[in-house]
């Protein structure tokens, strides 16, 4: 380590560290840069929970409202509702997050905000003092630290938190490593599929394949319209047209429902709600054995292609 010198003699060069009170010098808006951002990066908030999460939609729909992020505790098979804030948290967030909560009959409810109010955070105290163990209350505040000069980083610190969440290192551990081996499984099973739809069939130029349990491909059209290939949370092995840019061009395309489903020579799922999807689906899981999960591979690679072949002129015709 380099040593200098000054009024106090010589020592350690060291830094300094800062927490950074501008989230928005990051993240601009909340909906639009917040909420993405979190829930391609989900592994920090699962790391400073403690639990694997995985993302199931994003501005989920609740009545007239809109949940931010819908996940899922995979450890403990528990749906999750994250509500974000960029600001302090307020009255109406909390009245949001407990109406979500039970749209969705979470288990998990997690409150992200910049700071947290003292009677906001006694609430969700409450909550996790009066509720089953089955249920947990999280309030997260989002911090920015530098070191001198640094790149911001970002720490997620819970200062809500169910009344036995500390004592369960020995769970937390252990659910952290299933997460990992999870990952590194998702990860070899995405990388075959890149590279046979790269080296044999010319659809993609991806190289490097995720650590989740999707895989999204360029449909030439823009990141609001993608090709993905994954597995959902109830055991199933889904091939998808993922539209993150509304409903108009969901319903452009459902007019043809017929005459696509016959080219494609199967049926499909058409969900409208959240961020629209087209979806092929079958039984799957990554904890299947090899034999099966290559066949999986093959079958998600033979959709993907007439995914290509029969939504790709279409989308030439809509996407403007």
């Amino acid at each position: 380590m380099s040593n200098s010198e000054g009024e106090g003699g010589s020592g350690p060069d060291l830094g300094t560290i800062k927490r950074e009170d501008d989230l928005r010098s990051v993240w601009e808006h909340e909906a639009a840069d917040f909420t993405p951002w979190l829930a391609e990066n989900i592994e920090r908030l699962s790391n400073a929970l403690g639990m694997g999460l995985e993302v199931e939609a994003q501005e989920a729909p609740v009545g007239s409202y809109s949940l931010d992020i819908l996940a899922r505790d995979v450890e403990n098979n528990r749906q999750v509702v994250i509500e974000n804030q960029l600001e302090g948290t307020d009255h109406e967030h909390l009245g949001k997050l407990l109406t979500y909560a039970a749209g969705f009959d979470a288990n998990v409810i997690v409150w992200i905000a910049k700071k947290f109010r003292d009677e906001h955070r006694e609430a969700l105290d409450l909550l996790n003092r009066r509720t089953g163990e089955d249920t947990a209350f999280f309030g997260v505040e989002v911090e920015l630290w530098t070191i001198d000069d640094s790149r911001p980083a970002v720490k997620f610190n819970p200062v809500a938190t169910p009344n036995d969440w500390r004592k369960q290192t020995i769970s937390r551990a252990r659910a952290a490593s299933s997460v990992a081996g999870g990952r590194e499984r998702y990860r070899a099973f995405f990388q075959e599929l890149i590279d046979t739809l790269r080296e044999k069939h010319n659809f993609t130029n991806a190289r490097k394949a995720p650590d989740r349990n999707r895989c999204r491909l360029s449909t030439g059209f823009g990141q609001d319209f993608q090709y993905e290939a994954r597995f959902d949370s109830e055991g199933r092995a889904r091939v998808e047209l993922y539209i993150a840019s509304g409903r108009e061009l969901f319903d452009q395309l459902s007019e043809y429902q017929a005459d696509i489903q016959s080219e494609l020579g199967e049926p499909l799922q058409w969900d409208r709600l959240g961020n629209p999807r087209i979806a092929v689906v079958r039984r799957g899981s990554i904890d299947d054995d090899e034999e099966t999960l290559a066949e999986i591979r093959a079958w998600m690679v033979e959709r993907l292609l007439k995914f290509k072949q029969v939504f790709g002129p279409r989308l030439d015709e809509l996407v403007v």
